[in-house]
């Protein structure tokens, strides 16, 4: 018995460290990350941090049709997920392309 409830906190202890990982799907906690968004200074759905090397996801800024992984369209209304940039304690990393987003 006592191996069983060990064998389902190791279980447990796995998925929590893999919970929040963008999926190879492009999504964050069942979240598609590309489409309509905003920027917020509160109540995001996430935080990111923007660096030059070492991203989770290349994102690219588009005016229109941003409808496939790491293609965003920023906007002030309408948006299908809100961001807020933060300097340390991100749910992930972005870095800005031309070309190339995604994963």
């Amino acid at each position: 018995m006592k191996k069983i409830f060990l064998a389902l906190g190791f279980c447990l202890l796995a998925a929590s460290a893999h919970a929040g990982i963008i999926s190879p799907g492009c999504r964050y906690n069942g979240i598609p990350l590309y489409g309509k968004v905003k920027v917020v200074d509160f109540g995001e759905d996430f935080r990111i941090r923007q660096v030059d090397f070492g991203e989770d996801l290349k994102v690219k800024e588009t005016d229109f049709g941003a409808n496939s992984c790491g293609q965003w369209q920023f906007v002030d209304f309408g948006e299908d997920f809100k961001v807020k940039f933060v300097d340390f304690g991100e749910d992930f990393s972005v870095r800005w392309v031309s070309f190339g987003e995604g994963l």
